[in-house]
């Protein structure tokens, strides 16, 4: 198993609950964090622009990414979400295994 931690942001604590929720639901995570508000800054239409927004961390696995950005695309509300993963170089065992433990229950 390749863990990963995607992120993406949203405008609201509540769409961020409902990725949180969703995600969980689905099976595609096996911890969602919800951060913020946080200040980001960006490039948007030739502009820098700068919001508050509502950084999400999702501890998956590598093999359920697509299925996680079809599913965080399907609740968001921006026109191009940030949605990155990297992939976990390191982590404990104990943790790993308690991963592999519920994202086992995930349909593929």
């Amino acid at each position: 198993m390749q863990a990963i931690l995607v992120t993406t942001t949203c405008d609201t604590k509540e769409i961020a609950a409902a990725i949180a929720k969703g995600v969980l639901e689905n099976r595609l995570a096996a911890c969602v964090q919800i951060l913020g508000p946080v200040e980001s800054s960006y490039w948007w239409k030739q502009s820098i622009a700068v919001d508050k927004e509502y950084l999400i961390q999702i501890k998956s696995e590598r093999t359920l990414f697509s299925p996680l950005v079809q599913l965080i695309k399907s609740l968001h509300t921006y026109e191009v979400p940030e949605i990155i993963a990297i992939e976990i170089c390191a982590v404990d065992d104990d943790y790993l295994d308690w991963m592999k433990r519920e994202l086992s229950f995930a349909t593929r």
